[in-house]
């Protein structure tokens, strides 16, 4: 199954594209699920259809599903509570009622890589198309399941499960229950449920759509989101210029001004991304006409993957040299910390640890440069660990 994430500023139309794109893709013959994200029901007045915890047929071939993150919390937390029964007991605690339980904050996000793990693995569609949150918050949504699988690992290693042996004769010498035992059973738990998730996010067939109105503040959004999705190694189909202004606007009318502004961004972006403009209706769309009539393109099956390449040039110069993209990016906005067996990448308000290529492992780094929107990290073998004839 393909994945379409959809995302950009918000208030540029994200939703509506999100909608559109979805049955423009259903009327071609795909079986399309829409994921909505938003508490209130802005994707069921995009779609003229009120939408809901049940997924909701739209059109032939198109489903809409609004997961209800509230209940969602409130089950999970439920969940966890019989689960640690016997510690809460311990500990005298009374339990709380789902009926007076509030999501937390970023109870929201979790709840929708959940939805968004069960829909791809229902495998009902041949095409998920995901309303994301607004770009800033959308770009930490999909770094999660990867920040989150570290920490844990970070925090309960897999290798000291080794010693749960002596888990239950420390407890009969403390004589109190050992929550070790629990706690690792719980962090498993949680690697494959955010392994799922991130297995999504990184497969071949996800790509990302970037969703902007032409101007001077889209083309700054569309610059920090790319680049942010850049360091994540997610790909891009498209860049859908929304609410284009019609070429015929009077030169005296007060559109005039913004017009200018929209032409020059749209040159711009022509000579980076594939864009595509979608027309201004003249008023807010609803229902499937008017998202018919917007003429939103469908998947693009042709969007390239995002490749990190090594290539190996210790014949040459001695060097192993790590290829990453970042289009955008600015050299004094870069920051480069090698940390064991990981390195740290910084470009502007975007970070990212990643795990080095097993061959970079044994090497230290010896530069790195900024070309052309790739950042070239250089490596040079270490003699000490680098196997000899090489």
């Amino acid at each position: 199954m393909r994945t379409l994430l959809i995302t950009g500023p918000g208030g540029t139309g994200r939703t509506t594209v999100a909608a559109a794109t979805a049955l423009t893709a259903a009327r071609e013959g795909t079986r399309t699920l829409l994921l909505g994200t938003d508490r209130d029901d802005t994707l069921g007045a995009a779609l003229g259809v009120p939408t809901g915890p049940e997924p909701t047929p739209v059109a032939p071939g198109l489903t809409a599903w609004r997961p209800d993150t509230a209940q969602g919390f409130r089950d999970a937390l439920a969940a966890l509570q019989d689960r640690a029964a016997s510690a809460l007991d311990l500990l005298g605690a009374s339990r709380l009622d789902p009926d007076e339980l509030t999501p937390l904050p970023g109870a929201d996000d979790l709840a929708l890589l959940r939805a968004l793990r069960e829909a791809a693995l229902a495998e009902a569609h041949d095409l998920l198309v995901v309303d994301l949150p607004p770009a800033p918050r959308a770009l930490a949504l999909l770094a999660a399941p990867e920040e989150l699988r570290r920490g844990l690992r970070r925090l309960l290693p897999p290798e000291r499960q080794a010693a749960r042996a002596l888990r239950p004769v420390l407890g009969r010498l403390a004589g109190v229950p050992m929550p070790a035992e629990a706690l690792y059973e719980a962090g498993a738990r949680w690697d494959v449920e955010l392994a799922a998730a991130e297995a999504v996010l990184a497969d071949r067939n996800t790509t990302v759509r970037l969703v902007a109105e032409p101007g001077p503040a889209g083309a700054d959004a569309v610059r920090a989101t790319a680049l942010g999705l850049a360091l994540r190694g997610l790909r891009t189909d498209l860049l859908v210029a929304n609410r284009v202004l019609p070429e015929d606007v009077p030169a005296d009318s007060w559109l005039g001004g913004p017009l200018a502004q929209q032409r020059k961004t749209l040159e711009e972006w022509r000579g980076t991304y594939d864009v595509r403009a979608v027309a201004h209706l003249g008023r807010d769309p609803r229902g499937t006409d008017d998202l018919a009539a917007l003429e939103v393109p469908g998947v693009n099956a042709a969007a390239s993957p995002v490749e990190w390449p090594v290539t190996d040039r210790t014949a040459e110069d001695g060097v192993l040299v790590w290829h990453i993209p970042l289009p955008g990016a600015v050299r004094e906005e870069l920051d480069l910390v090698r940390r064991g067996d990981e390195l740290v990448v910084a470009a502007g308000p975007f970070r990212r640890t990643v795990p080095l290529p097993s061959a970079l492992r044994r090497c230290t780094v010896d530069g790195a440069a900024l070309r052309e929107g790739t950042l070239a990290v250089r490596f040079a073998p270490d003699p000490g660990l680098w196997p000899r004839g090489r």
